[in-house]
């Protein structure tokens, strides 16, 4: 992929495709070194499962025989000499904590480092192709946080007034942008 926002984008997919009704994005960077995670409270993965999600010919799907996903976030991080880790729970096994965590490292100095690309249209993206679901984004670096949860806004709005109203998404893309 051109950009990690469309990595970003396809690994919280897998997490609404799980059952999740709370996904965390969160992004820290410092001069050298980018960490992107992903944290859900989906269905979690059995262990046989968990160990083949690397494959980049794995796939749980029916629909196709490959899952690149996770693959590719994986080659992207360690073109840089970074690394990626997956902690999984199934709710077979974990009843009240189930869920994923991904976690990639990025080297931003190294030539093969791909750009963050557009992250704030991931974010509203996501949040409007499944406005049921709550998403906490985070992005922090030396220069700036940025901070977006639904929670917050549900509070806020009420139940009457869904986040993938039109005039939501404008707010939701242009409050982003702000603190970028």
């Amino acid at each position: 992929m051109k950009e990690l926002s469309l990595n970003v984008l396809d690994i919280t997919e897998n997490s609404v495709k799980a059952g999740a009704t709370l996904v965390l994005i969160h992004i820290t960077e410092d001069e050298t070194l980018l960490t992107i995670k992903i944290s859900d409270n989906g269905c979690g993965m059995r262990e046989e499962i968990l160990r083949g999600v690397i494959d980049p010919f794995y796939t749980t799907r029916t629909t196709r025989n490959v899952g690149l996903g996770i693959p590719l976030l994986k080659l992207a991080a360690e073109q840089t000499g970074g690394n990626i880790s997956i902690a999984s729970r199934h709710e077979s096994e974990f009843p009240t904590t189930h869920g994923t965590d991904v976690l990639a490292r990025f080297y931003k100095q190294h030539i093969d480092f791909t750009p963050m690309g557009d992250i704030v249209s991931t974010v509203t993206t996501l949040i409007q192709g499944h406005p049921e679901i709550d998403f906490e984004f985070r992005h922090d670096s030396q220069d700036f946080n940025v901070l977006l949860d639904t929670r917050q806004m549900r509070e806020i709005l009420g139940a009457d007034i869904p986040l993938n109203d039109p005039e939501i998404l404008t707010w939701i893309a242009q409050y982003l942008n702000d603190q970028y």
